[in-house]
């Protein structure tokens, strides 16, 4: 009797500490009501993320079945608790996301070409890009009478071929295709994967002239192709370019070093019409339209003015967003656009979270697949940040109206400004880190000028000079607009080429990432004290990505270039006439901001027409490498000797059986199955695959056409 008695209360502890562990989330999530279905988007794109990240069906079944499990923990909690519900809600909402990406991936499912291939066929276009800046023009051709070649490819042609070429118009090609190509490098972008949800199952150039069929199709441009053209026919060169985005968002025309210039100066944002874009055209059509419409008394009685000049923001805002070919930062800048206009019709608070968690509930459903992009994420966590930070009690404390002189009211101003885009600039830092391995470090400063300079100069000036382009009276206006515009490039080539303007780190582990951004949302959602305690998921994200290597070896997919690390921190190319693109690509791998030197060029690499050797790293982690270069066979009993002496053999053709490494040996075969590759030469050696085993998504394991049927000969149009 007495041990019963000893026993039962120490029995009851745990139900009653888990009692006032519920109930203390209860009261915190009391506190939090109002911010509770600002989740919703978030649990939706988790369960598009784990999709994703999941190699395989059989992860993402499992998955659902665990969230069938958490929905059942919620249910046995209570549906009477708010964590009970949100546990069902969440869980579904998360099945939901898995379910909707998969669903979407099948839906888009488009054979693609198995393998490189030059043939002929006809094709109508079906959409035109002009890329002037490169003298290049980009297509998306449909071909015709070829079961054997994807129903959508991707060419590129030089300038000259493809003149006055227009959408709808019958075309005969030869070209070179292959397959969409998946990222060079571990971290790299995989533009297989983007191909797959655009259907595009091939890319290629196109080689020698182009056969015309007018008859068959439009020779007109199309509507976005026109304004584009005529703001080049105004203003020459970048500043054109940047014209020309602002208004179709069409960017082919502004040189590689401006672009760049304007990626390290944080003010790339401006490129790509989104928020700042979409608002100025509604607010400007809406204004306009309520200073006419007011200049009538019986319109003005009668109380409609508000509305109908709502309505005319929102047809110039889808107008715009249509010419602009409605990407994801264009379709969620308008959505929201939608939103607060109809907030201003109901008398309610316009700009808040719940609009931007609606926004993103709308494009998640209509574009799963965009939660993967960059773009998605940038824009998203920028206007979270920024109405998150003005919803605070001390922002809004700081940048009440007061009696005060007029320049501590333009000081407050400018400081409101910048410190607005100090946050946007550490919200933005991890995602920019993760996709792009680098991330501006002054761009606060930078936007400071820029986003008014490009609001309350460029754009006007830009709108009233095409508006007066009719009578032939825009000349002004457009001297105007460059100057503005040139100014605009002079500030981005200023900070991007200032000391420490860009911060560069390797490769972004996917977990850090992930704990990151759940860090970010928790202190950016929640409103109450424990929104500190998100702080703890960024820091561990934040530290993994400082913490990351730096790849000893990286080889690209098709192992012709191979970047050693340096002692200094740089990196040197095993053939130093890479390209361009190469050398971005390795850099941006590597987290490095600095030229890449030549590898034969330096003093402990021995090289010969055939192969280059040296050692790599020091101590315990030093491993000799041994690299082929050269295009000449060579008989696997001449190369035993130097395999075996070496720990990692490289090559990018098919090395003999004689020809093993201590430790690893890279040739064409191994490529073909793991993609390029991240070699981390420590105490224990790893080496980071492109291509992941027993991965299932569609992108990688698609129906594959062989391009070889017999070719339909381009002259055949003519006829």
């Amino acid at each position: 009797m007495a041990t019963g008695q000893l026993q039962t209360p120490i029995a009851g502890a745990p139900a009653r500490f888990g009692s006032r562990a519920l109930d203390a989330i209860e009261a915190r999530l009391e506190a939090e009501r109002e911010r509770i279905g600002l989740w919703l988007p978030v649990a939706l794109g988790a369960g598009i993320g784990a999709w994703f990240a999941l190699p395989a069906a059989m992860h993402w079944i499992g998955g659902l079945l665990v969230l069938a499990g958490g929905a059942l923990a919620g249910w046995l909690i209570g549906w009477h608790r708010r964590l009970g519900r949100m546990m069902i809600a969440g869980c579904g909402m998360v099945a939901a996301g898995l379910l909707l990406v998969w669903l979407r991936a099948v839906w888009v499912a488009a054979p693609v070409l198995a393998a490189p291939a030059t043939t002929e066929f006809s094709a109508i276009v079906e959409r035109v890009e002009p890329l002037p800046a490169k003298g290049k023009i980009r297509i998306l051709a449909l071909p015709q009478r070829r079961s054997d070649l994807p129903p959508r490819v991707r060419l590129t042609l030089r300038g000259e071929q493809a003149a006055g070429l227009a959408e709808g118009e019958a075309i005969g090609v030869r070209a070179r295709l292959m397959p969409p190509p998946v990222a060079s490098l571990p971290g790299g972008y995989d533009f297989a994967q983007r191909a797959w949800f655009d259907g595009i199952g091939a890319v290629g150039t196109v080689l020698g002239e182009v056969a015309r069929a007018p008859g068959r199709g439009t020779a007109r441009p199309s509507v976005r192709v026109r304004p584009s053209a005529h703001i080049h026919g105004q203003i020459e060169g970048s500043a054109g370019g940047i014209a020309a985005a602002l208004v179709t968002g069409d960017r082919g025309a502004i040189s590689e070093a401006d672009e760049e210039a304007m990626r390290r100066s944080g003010l790339a944002h401006l490129l790509s019409i989104s928020g700042l874009h979409v608002t100025a055209v509604v607010t400007f059509a809406m204004l306009a339209a309520m200073r006419l419409l007011a200049l009538s008394p019986r319109l003005a009685l009668a109380g409609i003015v508000l509305p109908l000049a709502a309505a005319t923001g929102a047809l110039a805002g889808g107008g715009y967003t249509w010419l602009a070919g409605a990407e994801v930062p264009t379709l969620r800048s308008f959505i929201a656009a939608l939103l607060v206009l109809a907030a201003l019709l109901m008398g309610r608070e316009a700009l808040t979270l719940r609009l931007v968690a609606a926004g993103a509930l709308i494009v998640l459903v209509w574009r799963p697949e965009a939660l993967a992009g960059p773009s998605f994420q940038l824009s998203f966590a920028a206007v979270t940040a920024i109405i998150a930070l003005h919803e605070s009690r001390r922002m809004q404390a700081f940048m009440a109206r007061r009696e005060e002189p007029w320049l501590f009211r333009l000081g407050r101003g400018v400081a409101g400004l910048l410190i607005t885009g100090l946050v946007v600039e550490v919200a933005l830092a991890p995602i920019a880190l993760f996709h792009f391995h680098k991330a501006g470090l002054y761009g606060a400063l930078a936007n400071v000028v820029a986003i008014p300079l490009t609001t309350f100069v460029i754009m006007p000036f830009e709108a009233l000079a095409l508006l007066f382009d009719s009578v032939g009276l825009g000349a002004p206006l457009w001297w105007i607009a460059e100057q503005a515009l040139r100014a605009l490039i002079a500030l981005a080539h200023g900070v991007a080429e200032a000391p420490g303007a860009v911060a560069t780190l390797p490769s972004f582990p996917p977990w850090g990432f992930a704990l990151a951004v759940f860090g970010g949302l928790w202190i950016l959602l929640w409103q109450t004290r424990w929104r500190r305690a998100g702080a703890v998921p960024l820091a561990v994200g934040m530290a993994a990505l400082l913490a990351a290597p730096r790849p000893g070896l990286l080889v690209t997919g098709d192992g012709r270039h191979i970047a050693a690390a340096l002692p200094d921190g740089g990196y040197a190319l095993l053939r130093d006439r890479a390209g361009d693109y190469v050398r971005d690509t390795v850099a941006e791998a590597a987290g490095v901001d600095a030229p890449l030197l030549a590898l034969a060029d330096l003093d402990h690499v021995e090289c010969n027409r055939d192969f280059c050797r040296w050692a790599q790293g020091e101590g315990v982690a030093r491993r000799i490498v041994l690299a082929s270069r050269g295009r000449d066979r060579i008989e696997g009993a001449d190369m035993a000797a130097a395999c075996a002496a070496a720990d990692v053999v490289i090559s990018d053709r098919w090395l003999p059986r004689e020809c093993t490494g201590r430790w690893m040996t890279i040739d064409r075969d191994s490529l073909a199955e793991t993609g390029g590759l991240a070699i981390y030469l420590g105490e224990a050696p790893e080496a980071v695959a492109t291509l992941k085993a027993g991965d299932e998504h569609p992108w990688r394991r698609p129906q594959q056409l062989s391009g070889n049927d017999e070719a339909v000969p381009t002259a055949a149009l003519a006829r």
